[in-house]
């Protein structure tokens, strides 16, 4: 996922903070969990590695264009998702033919993803068109 030619970007105190290729952000470390918070084209690079259904949360045809925006993905629109999510996870959202569409945190596990009528599945961090 990460190249060679990745730079860092660190913080005051020396920690990394933000790892870019070229000038497009692939990931950010949370300082105060140390997680990763991945940019769209650290989740291109995760879709590309990731067999499906690892770490996606599919959504309806009809919603994708919004989501894609940047807005957040609700419970009730998810129509598969992975059940080895857990709440907190980076996940990937995708369209009904696996395309990658956004990335967020999942603020439900992949289970209650699918059992949930109300309620945001994924906060979604970053749209391919935001």
């Amino acid at each position: 996922m990460v190249p060679d030619t990745c730079r860092f970007i660190y913080s005051t105190t020396g920690r990394i903070r933000q790892v870019l290729v070229g000038d497009e952000r692939i990931a950010t470390v949370r300082a105060e969990d140390g997680r990763l918070t991945l940019g769209f084209e650290g989740a291109k690079r995760l879709h590309a590695v990731l067999p499906a259904p690892e770490y996606r949360v599919e959504v309806m045809p009809e919603v994708a264009e919004f989501i894609g925006q940047g807005k957040n993905t609700f419970a009730k629109h998810v129509i598969v998702a992975d059940p080895g999510i857990r709440s907190g996870d980076e996940v990937l959202v995708v369209s009904e033919n696996d395309s990658l569409i956004a990335t967020g945190s999942a603020m439900l596990s992949g289970a209650e993803m699918l059992e949930f009528n109300y309620g945001v599945a994924v906060k979604v961090r970053q749209g391919r068109s935001s």
